[in-house]
């Protein structure tokens, strides 16, 4: 910025703390060089680092540091430790295991974004904003909510979320308002993908490992996933977005905007792409169950199909160019992916430092029932990333004693699922949101976690009280 732009925004205390956190960086990285410390106390280095980097992301705003970049220095350094703990052969072994994890993820999350972006620019979810009438904020809550809800259940929470955010980018400019309801679709999209085997990776896990059935998980799951969203919903429509103030009545869209925003013409062929575009991001677990091959394979066979017919499209017409893949994938949000890359790494290396595990195995020993460990999982997966923790649950506790379908498998399923929501990094679907609205940790915490919380609850209760009520045992 220019000089008297400088000096108008010069904060001492804000370079001050800058100063005070790279000095914090600086000495964690010294620490990590001092082997024989590290090699004593791994597991309090790598805590230390994580809630360290953690911080630098939770005060984005604060410090002015880029998430991205503070996620990236922390999962560099959290592997550093674990190298220098174990062996740099050990760690590079763990390592390469930790990242075919997260590649799949990766991938998978820019396929799906490609395709959005794709579909965006064909104005395909015209569509769909043509079906929605509403311009009350209220209204487009539930609308939003229930829409998500259900398109979780079939398809995986990131697909979901990228185009449930996509399309209220076109439906809302408001910023804050739009910020909100992006919210909306965390929470509909972690309860929507709770209740079914293929909904959620957690329950795929659980599904696949044969801790759970399909029909079993839908008829228990189901209502306690409704009331989770429900209950924050009806918190919001009271206290978000009550009668009291104008601000909460005034329509997200005005008259002009609204008109704007119908007129706008699709693409030539725009109907086809959408249909192949939203088609091919619902073939994906159809695609896995067929094959038994990773999901990423079924989202980047879907994107060359739509590669392949953009270019047939217009093969030789020079006046489209920008609505080809190559355009599309220029748009791709990539400060967004490689948050999730350092995220994903900085959690993997904690699993592979027995740490998550050491956390589950505490929990079993510390807490007398299997419904409060299974909500204390819930609980960790606001901070912690659920799927080193429902792995360390199915080591924990073998199928002889919990066989399928049991109360805590379960239970798992739902409070996994759910309690991701807590904390706009519990989920992918948080990550994805956080990485596509540039919302804050502070902002969601603030605004958001405590209605999740209440349908987090609001749904564990449904559950025990319709099992208990039933009898199950």
């Amino acid at each position: 910025m220019s000089s008297p732009d400088y000096v108008a925004n010069y904060r001492l205390k804000t370079n001050l703390l800058k100063t005070i956190a790279l000095g914090t960086f600086a000495a964690a990285g010294a620490a990590t060089i001092g082997d024989s410390w590290v090699f004593k106390h791994q597991t309090l280095a790598m805590s230390l680092a994580f809630f360290l980097g953690y911080a630098g992301i939770i005060f984005e705003e604060l410090l002015a540091f880029n998430k991205s970049g503070v996620a990236l220095l922390m999962a560099v350094t959290l592997w550093t430790i674990h190298s220098r703990a174990a062996s740099p052969d050990i760690a590079v072994q763990h390592l390469s295991n930790s990242f075919k994890e997260v590649g799949e993820i990766l991938f998978f999350l820019l396929g799906a974004m490609a395709i959005v972006e794709i579909v965006k620019e064909y104005q395909g979810f015209k569509l769909v904003t043509n079906l929605i009438s509403t311009r009350n904020p209220r209204r487009l809550l539930w609308v939003v909510g229930g829409i998500t809800f259900v398109v979780s259940s079939v398809l995986d929470n990131l697909a979901s979320t990228i185009v449930m955010v996509s399309l209220l980018q076109k439906l809302v400019l408001d910023t804050e308002q739009r910020k909100f309801l992006g919210a909306v679709v965390v929470i509909a999209a972690n309860a929507g993908g709770a209740w079914t085997p293929i909904g959620d990776v957690t329950t795929t896990m659980l599904w696949i490992n044969g801790r759970i059935s399909t029909f079993r998980t839908m008829q228990d799951l189901f209502l306690p996933s409704v009331i989770s969203l429900a209950v924050p919903l009806a918190l919001m429509s009271i206290f978000r977005f009550s009668d009291k103030g104008t601000k909460e009545r005034e329509p997200l869209l005005t008259s002009k905007q609204m008109t704007l925003l119908t007129s706008e013409e699709m693409a030539p062929q725009g109907h086809l792409v959408f249909g192949i575009g939203i088609g091919t991001l619902l073939f994906v677990p159809i695609f896995k169950s067929l094959t038994g091959l990773p999901p990423y394979l079924g989202m980047l066979f879907g994107l060359g199909v739509l590669w392949i017919l953009t270019d047939a499209i217009h093969f030789d017409d020079l006046e489209h160019q920008n609505l080809k893949v190559p355009r599309a994938l220029s748009r791709v949000d990539i400060q967004g992916v490689l948050f999730f890359l350092g995220i994903l790494l900085s959690v993997g290396s904690l699993k592979s430092a027995g740490i998550l595990q050491e956390l589950a195995a505490y929990l079993d020993a510390h807490i007398p029932r299997i419904e409060l460990t299974a909500a204390a999982i819930g609980l960790a997966t606001a901070l912690l990333d659920s799927v080193p923790l429902v792995a360390a649950a199915m080591e924990m506790y073998s199928i002889s004693t919990f066989p399928t379908d049991s109360q805590l498998w379960q239970l798992v399923a739902y409070c996994a699922g759910t309690g991701g929501s807590l904390l706009i990094m519990g989920s992918a679907a948080g990550v994805t949101f956080m990485g596509i609205e540039r919302a804050s940790f502070l902002w969601y915490f603030k605004k958001v976690s405590a209605f999740a919380l209440a349908g987090y609850a609001a749904g564990l209760a449904t559950y025990l009280a319709v099992i208990y009520t039933r009898g199950f045992q």
